[in-house]
């Protein structure tokens, strides 16, 4: 059993939908006045039924005071890492640091390829994030003196200036699935951002992917608990229980907190486009959930 000690947050994972043209927006509007912390939406650029997200962010930052905003995660094959640094340094100064840089390799190659980006092979992929990262941070690093060098395979960037240096220090969070991009999580990264329903073998298979994300921390001199591990979930509210995250409330909340305590998941993001099930997860499933792992970290303690 794993709980790496970390306060739990709770969030929503939107689908950044054109039509209705501001149900996205809506959405998460609804989401902050429901007392989440985080609002989330995918990034798939080739999409013509959906917003682009980075100015979905931007707009949403706009209509909203508190809740925190991220990609989930960013198409990094069609955002250009130091741009992106820039853009994610603005975003994150004219909304008070409530922006996380979630952001991931990429994977829909023909449809990356259609739009102008460069196919690579996962291998290649995976290098690339970790360039990609390197050249995110340096820019974000204004106080370093000098211009920015980053002699990649992937991305060159030869002595852009700095800066400028976001409002808080922004969290890197990775969807990450395979060997390699765990280890890479576990060297680089501040959070690991995976989709519960993508996992073959459930909730099981987080242990052995936790333990790789452990070796690349371990590797690079890191604690395993310097990476948050997020959780995207969806599931089904019922008057009984039938499955996982398939019941009333209270029995997602047992769920919820036995997916902190066994698996060390301290972020919770419910994939949902209806406000009503927005709403019932922030009122009675965060409250019931944070109260039951309190008591048994408390009992942990003890």
């Amino acid at each position: 059993m794993t709980d790496y000690g970390h306060d739990l947050l709770f969030g929503a994972f939107v689908t950044p939908t054109v039509q209705p043209v501001r149900h996205a927006v809506d959405l998460a509007v609804t989401a902050e006045r429901a007392g989440l912390d985080l609002v989330t939406f995918q990034d798939h650029p080739y999409q013509p039924r959906f917003h682009d997200t980075w100015t979905l962010l931007s707009y949403v930052a706009a209509r909203t005071e508190r809740i925190h905003l991220s990609g989930n995660v960013l198409n990094l094959p069609l955002r250009q890492p130091a741009v992106l640094a820039r853009s994610a340094a603005s975003l994150d100064l004219l909304s008070g640091g409530r922006f996380e840089l979630g952001i991931g390799a990429g994977g829909f190659w023909d449809a990356i390829e259609a739009m102008g980006g460069r196919r690579l092979s996962p291998g290649q992929a995976v290098d690339a994030l970790e360039e990609a990262i390197r050249v995110v941070r340096d820019i974000w690093a204004a106080d370093k003196p000098g211009g920015v060098r980053v002699d990649g395979e992937y991305y060159r960037v030869h002595g852009a200036k700095r800066g400028p240096a976001p409002a808080h220090d922004v969290n890197v969070w990775i969807g990450a699935y395979k060997p390699r991009m765990l280890r890479l999580t576990g060297r680089v990264a501040d959070g690991w951002l995976p989709t519960l329903q993508y996992l073959s073998g459930g909730p099981a298979d987080l242990t052995e992917m936790n333990a790789l994300i452990d070796e690349g921390a371990a590797a690079a001199g890191r604690e395993p608990a310097q990476v948050r591990r997020l959780l995207n979930i969806g599931g089904q509210f019922a008057s009984t229980g039938r499955s996982l995250l398939n019941g009333p409330p209270e029995q997602w909340a047992e769920d919820l907190a036995g997916l902190t305590l066994e698996h060390g998941a301290s972020a919770f993001i419910l994939a949902a486009d209806d406000p009503a099930a927005i709403e019932l997860f922030a009122a009675e499933v965060v409250p019931a959930t944070r109260q039951l792992v309190a008591e048994e970290r408390a009992r942990r303690a003890a």
